[in-house]
């Protein structure tokens, strides 16, 4: 069998070693390759993003001459032994690692190798100017449409909101929510996070379960948003119009914020508002109804971009139906997404 290439190389016969790198391996999200014997060990050589090598195989695998790269780590229970140095030379090792002294270290070393590199995914936001302008119902339709051209994470950031997972009928599909992440604080697995999340052959969404809704980190809210930027394409965030550190923390990182409103006095003028504490930023207004021109919009909101959406028959029934806000492949929310997607990219 082919060895995975994104997937570290553990070379070691030591069973105990074995066993602590495949716990801080299952720690760190990832699915290492084993070799118990150094010649096990050639064919992922080159092509593992990291190497571990026990001390127990360090000299019979230089002797074998596998060839220099970078990322070769020596792993040791306690401190090594001097006579494992010439060795780990001979195989351009980077260091001896203690692991019991370097689990930490470790844990994000083997997440973040275990990512294939690439550009960063977008990362947009989305707010309502004013109470009732439908943020939600929209983030979820830029969900949607972004998942046809790639992966695509959905980020509840509204925990007094009815949750994303409601909002396309998910809420009894299983997976990871933000009770299990408020704390996070080390380095977040891009592909662990992709693949725990709720999902149903669409966008990925990070919610809380419905009868939780602990408090949001700021720091958890950073992990989260770099994780879900290194391994999607595009996230979209669900912002509420007011909240504490955690949602000032990601309106501070995403790309592009979106904000939503009605062609009201009031709506506009509950928008400006919005606007201002947003502090200068960028903004792509979109419009829900006419009466409105483009000019008039930007002159109140600042706007670098407007879109405006006529309403959708049917919207809240489909939603209630658990089928999602975009029952119409064609109707005038998919469209608007769309048009908001090609605006922002």
């Amino acid at each position: 069998m082919l060895p995975d290439m994104n997937a570290p190389l553990i070379v070691t016969a030591d069973e105990v070693l074995t066993e602590q790198l495949l716990r801080l391996c299952a720690a760190a999200g990832v699915s290492p390759t084993l070799a118990a014997l150094p010649g096990d060990a050639l064919s992922g050589w080159r092509s593992a993003p990291l190497v571990l090598v026990g001390a127990d195989a360090i000299e019979e695998l230089a002797a074998v001459s596998p060839g220099r790269r970078d990322g070769v780590h020596v792993a040791t229970l306690g401190r090594a032994d001097t006579l494992a140095y010439p060795a780990a030379l001979a195989l351009g090792a980077e260091g001896l690692i203690d692991v019991t002294a370097s689990e930490g270290w470790l844990v994000e070393r083997l997440a973040e190798a275990s990512e294939p590199s690439g550009p960063l995914g977008l990362s947009i936001g989305v707010v309502g100017g004013s109470g009732g302008a439908g943020a939600s119902v929209l983030a979820g339709a830029l969900g949607l449409v972004a998942s046809r051209d790639g992966p695509t994470l959905l980020v509840d950031c509204d925990e007094r909101g009815p949750g994303l997972d409601r909002l396309l009928g998910l809420e009894l599909v299983d997976g990871v929510r933000w009770d299990a992440l408020h704390q996070t604080s080390g380095r977040m697995s891009a592909r662990a996070l992709r693949e725990s999340v709720p999902r149903r052959g669409g966008p990925g969404v990070l919610t809380w379960h419905s009868s939780s809704r602990v408090a949001l980190q700021p720091f958890a809210m950073r992990e989260v948003l770099a994780a879900g930027a290194r391994g999607h394409d595009t996230v979209v965030l669900d912002l509420p119009r007011a909240g504490g550190s955690a949602v000032e923390e990601a309106i501070a990182r995403v790309d592009r914020l979106v904000v939503v409103v009605v062609p009201t006095v009031l709506g506009m003028a509950s928008a400006a508002r919005i606007a201002e504490a947003l502090g200068g930023r960028e903004l792509h207004v979109v419009v829900r109804g006419g009466g409105l021109a483009d000019d008039q919009v930007r002159a109140v909101t600042g706007a670098v971009g407007v879109t405006t959406m006529g309403p959708q028959r049917g919207l809240d029934e489909g939603i209630d139906l658990g089928a999602g806000p975009l029952r119409a492949a064609r109707g005038p929310l998919a469209r608007a997404a769309s048009a908001v997607l090609r605006a922002v990219r």
